[in-house]
């Protein structure tokens, strides 16, 4: 395939505090470490085009400290932008609690890229090139303004373009409306568990991918994220299967599913079955939770190291991307 991943999303800075534990309601905590960086959509973003893959932002930013840090950011990780930059207003910010386990909990204040319109996604879709990967999350989604545009959006794709959803973890605020054309529409979806859940009412991961690959369009795809447990992969056409993780001592999960997506999109693009991708995406996930920060995913030299003497090395770099 060869294409670009383009993430019709948002990049926001991203406020990070460690802290021991989350305080009670109404109590307070002191920060261990406080860093600010980019986040959101850029940790995917950054996991493809570390492994080799084009990767575009075709989101909004703002004008002000928080769009000049997600413009820098995307420049260093040559991600290219397709929208010009918003004068009415900063790009928005979350502050991320990182506690002593390495969970993350967040809260989030939006900015300009919560004010999508109708000529920013025609924008979008017409610097669509055939065989992009086009990745949506769930965040875009529940808001109320750009959450039926990007719906419509995506519904209208054409057929050489392939769309990948996370549901994130506001899946819940997603009106049926505004989810069902993106599900229709979606080649793949990846989840975690609790989005899995949610989305489908199973527990068990297993029943959850087989369900979720039910509310899509046939030959789609579901992957269903379980941290250290690895994932659940339903290809088109198989039955769900359990793809292990790798063990590591977790320092930091801030990130790390975005560094699943990323990966797993990037491999894919790249000619490799799905299952390759996801035993991949996994082990990019699992080297980025043994470091601290939100885009900590590895390059392609890292992960071939992490994966050491592993088969999955040799299939996954004995070519180099084109």
């Amino acid at each position: 395939m060869n294409g670009r991943l383009v993430l019709a999303g948002n990049v926001i800075a991203d406020l990070v505090i460690e802290i021991p534990a989350l305080p009670e309601r109404g109590g307070d905590v002191i920060g261990t470490r406080t860093e600010t960086t980019s986040g959101g959509g850029f940790n995917t973003l950054v996991a493809a085009r570390r492994l080799g893959t084009e990767a575009v932002f075709a989101g909004l930013h703002g004008t002000g400290p928080y769009g000049d840090l997600v413009r820098e950011a995307l420049a260093a990780e040559r991600v290219e932008t397709l929208l010009p930059v918003r004068t009415d207003g900063d790009t928005g910010f979350t502050v991320a609690l990182i506690d002593g386990g390495g969970e993350r909990t967040f809260v989030t204040s939006f900015g300009v890229e919560a004010t999508l319109t109708r000529a920013d996604v025609d924008t979008v879709a017409a610097q669509l090139r055939p065989g992009d990967l086009v990745q949506l999350s769930g965040y875009g989604l529940a808001l109320p303004g750009n959450g039926p545009l990007l719906s419509g959006f995506t519904a209208a794709l054409p057929a050489d373009i392939t769309v990948c959803f996370d549901p994130a973890p506001l899946v819940a605020d997603i009106p049926e409306a505004v989810l069902a054309p993106v599900l229709a529409r979606a080649d793949w979806l990846s989840a975690n568990a609790r989005e899995a859940r949610l989305l489908s009412g199973h527990e068990d991961p297993r029943a959850a991918a087989a369900a979720l690959r039910e509310r899509l369009a046939p030959g789609a795809g579901v992957l269903v994220r379980a941290d250290k447990d690895g994932c659940w992969l339903a290809a088109p056409g198989e039955a769900p299967t359990h793809v292990p993780g790798f063990p590591v001592d977790a320092v930091d999960s801030n990130g790390a599913g975005d560094a699943h997506v990323g990966s797993f999109l990037a491999l894919l693009s790249q000619g490799h079955d799905p299952l390759t991708a996801a035993r991949g995406a996994n082990a990019a996930a699992a080297y980025a939770v043994t470091r601290p920060g939100p885009a900590t995913a590895p390059d392609r030299t890292t992960l071939k190291n992490f994966l050491g003497l592993d088969p999955l090395a040799e299939r996954l770099f004995r070519t180099e991307p084109h």
